[in-house]
């Protein structure tokens, strides 16, 4: 009887000790699993509003409407102006994994305060309201179980909105018989100069060390999570590859693509592969031990803007974003506007950027890499959808 009732305590203070001890709170390594965006316009979701282009309507292509890139807590406005954070952006991979995208479009490796606010990856913090993307990691990352970020950066500290806009301004104000080519334009050439790039990679090198400082103040080691760093597709073919002759003005009136051959060559050749590049070489410089590349470079090829293989959806037949063969007919990426975009739902900013079905695809690139555990090369799979994305491989 004795020995039974010992027993008895015991299990009912064990039972007791189980049953009322307290639920370990979401932070480092406990509750649901988080992928953070962190970067640029190429991963806040910029032009996911779009699938695909048509200029006799918007309505064809308008995949999320109106509330595309509302991402305050009413889902009424954006919580930074124009930072364009998507609901089709890269972040929400799903499968019980929560998404938190704190990407800007427009934002650089450090933070801008002016007028046009631009959170960079660092500590910034006015003690307004106004905060680093870094800064805004170590806060979510302390109270949330963060296993994976991806980054997008480097492309605004090359200025790339500047170096499309000088390519475009000299594709319609020269003649095909005398044309005035970008590639060799003195503003856009200081760009790619070898003290320049220097000194964006170490800027890039800077932001990678500030991601892991951040998730260090928050609690983790460096192997809880990894960081994994993507370069940028390309968004236009070789010259040879356009659909649009590039006499006259249609490649820019109508495809939205005004680019020369000779530039369009260039851009892919040198530009994009100096970028890429010092990308790569940022992730050496920065001497973390947990990151991974996630390969974009050639991710859209086949479906970019003006390229021969798609069109817009009056050219190839189609009338709506929903029909089965859209994602494989109509572009990946959004046409390059001007200030004739004023009035209507369009944003300039939008140019030139992965649209609805290229977020998708990236999405997917991104979900592979934190399955998988690994990085790699993404490219495209097959046609049609799987699970409403673009099918899409690591390799």
């Amino acid at each position: 009887m004795r020995l039974r009732l010992c027993v008895a305590l015991t299990t009912a203070l064990l039972t007791t000790v189980i049953t009322t001890a307290p639920a370990r709170a979401d932070g480092p390594g406990s509750g649901t699993p988080y992928v953070v965006t962190v970067g640029d316009s190429y991963i806040s979701g910029e032009a996911g509003r779009w699938a695909g282009s048509s200029n006799n309507s918007e309505a064809p292509a308008d995949a999320l409407g109106a509330h595309a890139y509302h991402d305050n807590a009413t889902g009424t406005g954006e919580q930074i102006a124009k930072c364009h954070r998507s609901k089709s952006a890269e972040a929400y991979i799903g499968g019980g994994v929560g998404g938190l995208n704190l990407a800007c479009s427009g934002a650089r490796t450090a933070t801008s305060n002016g007028d046009d606010f631009k959170p960079g990856l660092d500590f910034f913090d006015n003690g307004a309201g106004r905060v680093g993307q870094a800064k805004l990691l170590q806060q979510f990352a302390t109270s949330h179980n963060v296993k994976q970020v991806v980054v997008s950066v480097g492309g605004n500290d090359f200025n790339f909105a500047s170096i499309v806009q000088s390519c475009v301004t000299d594709f319609l104000l020269s003649p095909s018989w005398f044309p005035d080519y970008c590639k060799d334009d003195s503003s856009v050439v200081a760009n790619f100069t070898a003290a320049n790039v220097s000194t964006v990679r170490g800027r890039i090198a800077t932001s990678f060390q500030n991601l892991r400082t951040a998730m260090r103040n928050a609690g983790y080691a460096d192997n809880a999570w990894s960081l994994v760093v993507q370069t940028y597709p390309s968004p236009i073919p070789a010259g040879s590859g356009f659909r649009y002759g590039q006499t006259g003005y249609t490649r820019q009136n109508i495809g939205g693509c005004g680019f020369w051959n000779a530039d369009a060559d260039w851009a892919n050749a040198t530009a994009l592969t100096t970028i890429n590049n010092t990308v790569r070489a940022a992730i050496g410089q920065s001497g973390l031990t947990n990151t991974r590349l996630l390969e974009l470079q050639s991710t859209f090829n086949g479906r970019r803007l003006c390229e021969k293989t798609v069109g817009l959806y009056e050219e190839v037949g189609l009338t709506s974003w929903t029909q089965p063969t859209a994602v494989d007919r109509t572009e990946w990426v959004n046409q390059i506007r001007t200030v004739t975009t004023i009035g209507s739902n369009y944003y300039i900013q939008e140019s030139i950027h992965p649209n609805y079905w290229g977020q998708l695809a990236l999405r997917s690139c991104v979900r592979q890499t934190y399955l998988q555990n690994r990085g790699g090369t993404c490219a495209i799979a097959g046609t049609g959808l799987a699970g409403g994305e673009p099918r899409m491989t690591l390799n």
